[in-house]
């Protein structure tokens, strides 16, 4: 049985991840000040709203400027002044809400919706922590690491093993989310399955523990930080707003380590699909890189029903409406952020500026485009065999054929010879070579005698034709001498 509380009845699940929209309605004027009523709405329908009139905010949240207009100590309730103030304050509104990382903090959660943000979350998971360490001494508290995920509902805790004292272990506490419909039992069996999970790409779990409200959570700690922490240059251990908020060095990563990761990572996912678990939840503070190795974390997060970071942008896309599409859509933002240091300014995205590679520009135009948010977008498995990767993969195909084919040439030349040599050393090949040894020395000197015969034929024809041309010459001139007598006398 869990050591952790189980929730009140009737307990709400909230969806924080549900944009709150403010408008000022109207202005009343009390006494020396005047005070703004402020419209607050969850979502998109009206009736989901309510009334507040506290305005107290800094002007500057982790570095970023808040156009918060100023006041005034005298003509303050000049007519004028009021509804410049009112168009300020306005503006103000509109900054923090549509802001992707302030709108979802904790601070402007509970002053635009005070009556469902009003508990203490840190001492709520602190006596959860406290209650596990209590049932298991072997673990120790290292330090507390305040705000250092966006999610209000989830705190951090870095720990040790007092057993390996060296290695360092992040404890996690989230609330159950509004997505949780898994019963208890299913729950804790599926937490099992993904503890049991060996893969290079996914994070191991060491430990979990679900009740009916929360879960409990232990992994080891990447010292190297997210990816995101990676890209924004930034320390692992600091808030998630300081870390994010006002970034100063972040930087695109180069374009081997986007393949290399983005592979990697889809590999991660088609991992979890294969394995039957949703996802949901994939962004650069969810992948951490040990080694030149990726590997994804919180895959917890589907079944615990808790609501991704990206689910306003999804929401208004109707073809995003699967488990795989979410995980898709996930992993082109993500993709976007690793290429360019930041993540997209919204969707969908038709323009990429000084894309470093064709096909990481096919892959982002594939998923963010205009086309692909209307008519749909890849799956996993197609992403990992993309059109450049096809090639890649029918180039190394015909190389390893070639290979082959050229080894069985070789070994087939090998066996010949082998047996070529074989049969010239044994001893009836000896026996056959010596007969025919023997009838070529036979035929050669036979040869040899018809040469004789012939040139001792030839020369006698040759005497015999000599000695009658020298008897014809001879009797010639007997005749000339003959003829030249009678001619004197």
């Amino acid at each position: 049985m869990s050591f952790m509380e189980k929730p009140s009845p009737g307990r709400l699940l909230l969806d924080d991840t549900v944009p709150l929209t403010a408008v000022i309605e109207a202005s009343q004027n009390l006494q020396s000040h005047t005070e703004y009523i402020v419209r607050v709405q969850r979502g998109v329908s009206s009736e989901n709203s309510w009334q507040t009139n506290d305005m107290f905010l800094p002007r500057q949240v982790c570095g970023i400027g808040l156009p918060l207009p100023p006041k005034k100590l005298i003509g303050n309730m000049d007519r004028e002044f009021i509804a410049e103030r009112q168009r300020g304050l306005q503006a103000f509104l509109d900054s923090i809400t549509q802001h992707p990382l302030l709108s979802s903090s904790l601070t402007v959660k509970k002053f635009l919706d005070p009556n469902n943000y009003s508990a203490n979350y840190t001492e709520i998971a602190l006596q959860q922590v406290s209650m596990f360490f209590r049932s298991d001494l072997k673990w120790e508290v290292l330090e507390p690491l305040k705000d250092n995920g966006w999610r209000i509902r989830k705190k951090y805790v870095l720990i040790k093993n007092k057993e390996q004292p060296k290695e360092r272990y992040l404890l996690s506490w989230v609330d159950l989310g509004p997505d949780k419909f898994l019963s208890d039992k299913d729950l804790q069996s599926a937490m099992k399955l993904l503890t049991s999970l060996s893969t290079p790409y996914l994070c191991p779990l060491v430990f979990s523990s679900t009740s009916e409200s929360s879960a409990l959570l232990i992994r080891p700690f990447s010292e190297r930080g997210s990816l995101r922490d990676h890209i924004y240059k930034v320390k692992p251990t600091e808030s998630y707003l300081k870390k994010y908020c006002n970034p100063k060095k972040s930087q695109g990563l180069q374009l081997q380590h986007i393949k290399l990761y983005g592979r990697q990572i889809l590999e991660g996912l088609k991992l979890l699909h294969g394995s039957g678990v949703f996802f949901g939840h994939l962004h650069a503070s969810n992948v951490i890189v040990d080694d030149g190795v990726c590997r994804l974390i919180d895959v917890e997060n589907g079944v615990l029903g808790v609501p991704s970071v990206l689910r306003p942008a999804f929401a208004q896309l109707r073809k995003i409406n699967t488990t795989e599409s979410i995980d898709v859509f996930c992993f082109g933002h993500l993709l976007y952020e690793m290429t360019y240091g930041r993540p997209p300014d919204g969707i969908p995205v038709d323009q990429y500026p000084a894309v470093p590679d064709s096909a990481v520009a096919s892959v982002l135009q594939s998923i963010l485009s205009t086309e692909a948010c209307k008519n749909g977008m890849p799956t996993v498995s197609q992403l990992i065999q993309t059109p450049r990767l096809k090639e890649a993969l029918k180039a190394a195909k015909e190389s390893l054929e070639r290979r082959l084919q050229e080894e069985q040439r070789v070994i087939h030349q090998h066996r010949r010879l082998t047996r070529a040599r074989s049969h010239h050393g044994s001893e009836e090949e000896r026996k056959r070579r010596k007969v025919l040894a023997r009838k070529k020395s036979r035929q050669s000197a036979y040869e040899n005698e018809e040469d004789v015969s012939v040139r001792n034929n030839n020369n006698s024809g040759r005497s015999l034709l000599v000695n009658h041309h020298v008897k014809g010459r001879r009797e010639e001139l007997i005749d000339n001498v003959k003829g030249r007598s009678s001619l004197t006398t």
